[in-house]
């Protein structure tokens, strides 16, 4: 299971600051959120960014396979 936790316009969109989830790929994990506003949502993962155990990709075929915690970040003002 990995812990997804949602930061500024993400955590708006999705309606809660963390959920858990057991998927093997980001993707999966990212498809598997059930969020408050689902258009929102789906149009916002293509700008985020994502820190998985730490370690920043833009890449949602990225592993979840062993992978505790990722931080879901939209692009934030000035950056």
């Amino acid at each position: 299971m990995t812990t997804i936790r949602f930061f500024a316009a993400a955590r708006a969109a999705v309606g809660i600051d963390e959920t858990t989830v057991d998927a093997a790929t980001l993707d999966g994990a990212l498809r598997a959120v059930d969020a408050e506003d689902a258009l929102r949502w789906e149009a916002l993962q293509e700008r985020c960014s994502y820190l998985v155990d730490g370690i920043s990709t833009r890449d949602r075929s990225t592993p979840l396979d062993g992978v505790a915690l990722v931080d879901v970040m939209p692009p934030f003002a000035g950056g």
